[in-house]
């Protein structure tokens, strides 16, 4: 079957409350945020994986899971400015329904993959903390590197599926580019694909809610190295929390939103269709993730902010100090790794 025989089959599942592009204020929003994401955060992780690929002086487990992150952002990051085009285009996809399926594959592995190394550096010092014993918190940089990789096939592997289908479909002149779209009958890609992007929030938010709470009660129990590195260490933990909250969140509940109302309202096109526009819009915060994941290293690895000293005093912006010489003692790197 031909790519127009497959988007007009595919047309015959769309359309649960047909609903034309519109060029409103959220689709401004939409747009400016996805320039800000490009503007900012893909600069931000160039200088991330120049700095762990070449000013990294120790890499330890946290780092690699760090790395990754980056890698996964950076990914994410250069499927967006596809997006800005078809947005600024209302919506029409003009790149056929190859590149629709890759460039929605893309940013679906890299947001899930952007997750998962996410959460494995809160676990990784959630263990280092809470459980210093623990075999978990003695993981080598070999099992870390093996663990990152099944990560990643796990994560290409659930996304795999959209690849099969066509996503590209025909709304009057407009050819719609979406993964997640108004189907009157969904696909069991979709479902599948739904089902992932829910579970994959869900699951880790809890998690690093759990893990935010006892390294916060670990270190106010013990009050470890002392008040300004306790506030250090809970610092880290919370600004992880709080980007993941604040980036994947939205997405989610107004996603749940509007299946309740598809499946228990379904004549109320009105509201489903103002909570879809929402919706598309907060898929846009999801970008923003990777572009705020700067600040996540920053946070979460001493190393990395040693690194970055370096990269920078060799570039002239930065005066050379002890700390940047990585002279700090391991005790201080242990906990500012926290």
């Amino acid at each position: 079957m031909n790519s127009t025989g497959a988007t007009e089959m595919m047309n015959k599942t769309l359309m649960h409350c047909s609903m034309l592009p519109t060029q409103d204020l959220g689709t401004l929003f939409q747009r400016i945020l996805m320039i800000l994401e490009i503007v900012v955060g893909l600069p931000a992780n160039i200088v991330a994986l120049c700095i762990f690929c070449f000013h990294m002086k120790y890499w330890k487990p946290h780092t690699l899971f760090l790395f990754n992150l980056v890698l996964a952002d950076f990914l994410l990051l250069m499927s967006v400015p596809f997006r800005i085009d078809a947005n600024l285009r209302g919506e029409n996809w003009v790149f056929g329904p190859t590149w629709c399926r890759i460039n929605l594959f893309m940013l679906s592995v890299n947001r899930s993959a952007s997750i998962a190394f996410m959460t494995a550096v809160a676990v990784d010092r959630y263990f280092k903390v809470v459980h210093p014993l623990h075999c978990v918190s003695r993981i080598t940089l070999t099992q870390s590197a093996l663990l990152s990789g099944l990560m990643w096939m796990a994560v290409i592997a659930l996304r795999t599926p959209l690849l099969t289908i066509n996503l590209l479909r025909q709304h009057g002149n407009i050819s719609l580019c979406r993964s997640f779209s108004s189907y009157t009958v969904v696909p069991l890609v979709i479902k599948l694909h739904y089902v992932a992007f829910t579970v994959e929030f869900l699951l880790p938010w809890f998690l690093l809610l759990f893990c935010s709470a006892r390294i916060t009660c670990f270190l106010l129990k013990r009050q470890v190295g002392g008040q300004k590195k306790v506030r250090r260490a809970i610092l880290a933990v919370g600004v992880i929390t709080l980007v993941f909250t604040f980036c994947f969140m939205p997405s989610v509940l107004t996603g749940l939103g509007g299946v309740y109302i598809k499946y228990f309202h379904p004549k109320d096109c009105m509201s489903y269709n103002q909570i879809t526009r929402v919706f598309v819009l907060c898929i846009g915060f999801t970008y923003f993730n990777s572009a705020l994941d700067p600040i996540v290293y920053a946070f979460c690895s001493s190393m990395f902010r040693d690194a970055f000293k370096s990269f920078f005093s060799h570039l002239g912006y930065v005066k050379n100090n002890a700390r940047a010489d990585n002279t700090v003692t391991a005790e201080q790197h242990k906990l500012s790794d926290y």
